[in-house]
């Protein structure tokens, strides 16, 4: 892929990361990509939906689009205005589906919407104390989800601790897709539900 020289450093980077992907098969290409965007993407879909579960699904979905069609993406323009344009109008869809919003217009892309989100995305850098929190929380949500019953536990380490798909769950589990949806919403109410008993400690 040809190199746009009015690109940033960052989106040249992305570039020669979508050539990994596409021209050498390289896995890894695709986890930093998913890596450097998945926080912003994932604030950006919280924004518009409202609802951290669907801000969730709504991140995997906008990158497996992006990586299901990465082969028609052009060096026109950033890799990642090209992504976010994919999330926004995938959420578009989602609400309109599901009669969230009257209209669209407010939420159409606006090239300025990426510094803002970029502004808003907290460091990845912790101070010391802070990592130690992120970790202890960590820790204390793991002995959480232990105390699912078997199935729920392994649902929701599949979901949040190992990051799949929903697609991904059904062919290790074998399950169809819509009871892997209605399971893990009841592993999610009963996991709220003992985090709610338990705020204190978390």
């Amino acid at each position: 892929m040809e190199i746009n020289d009015q690109l940033t450093e960052k989106a040249k980077y992305d570039l020669v990361l979508i050539d990994r992907a596409i021209n050498h098969k390289d896995q890894q290409a695709y986890a930093e990509l998913l890596k450097r965007y998945r926080d912003v993407i994932y604030f950006l879909m919280l924004r518009m939906s409202a609802n951290h579960y669907d801000a969730e699904d709504l991140t995997i979905e906008a990158f497996g689009k992006a990586f299901k069609n990465l082969r028609q993406y052009t060096a026109d323009y950033a890799f990642s205005t090209w992504l976010y344009r994919i999330a926004t109008n995938n959420c578009i869809d989602f609400l309109r589906r599901n009669n969230r919003i009257p209209s669209a217009d407010k939420y159409k892309w606006k090239p300025e919407d990426q510094d803002e989100l970029i502004e808003q995305l907290p460091s990845e850098i912790l101070d010391p104390e802070e990592d130690l929190m992120h970790k202890q929380k960590i820790r204390l949500m793991r002995e959480v989800v232990d105390k699912l019953k078997p199935h729920y536990r392994n649902l929701i380490t599949l979901r949040y601790f190992d990051e799949l798909s929903y697609e991904e769950i059904t062919e290790i589990l074998h399950l169809p897709l819509g009871t892997v949806k209605a399971q893990l919403f009841r592993a999610r109410a009963l996991l709220l539900h003992i985090i709610e008993s338990s705020r204190d400690s978390i």
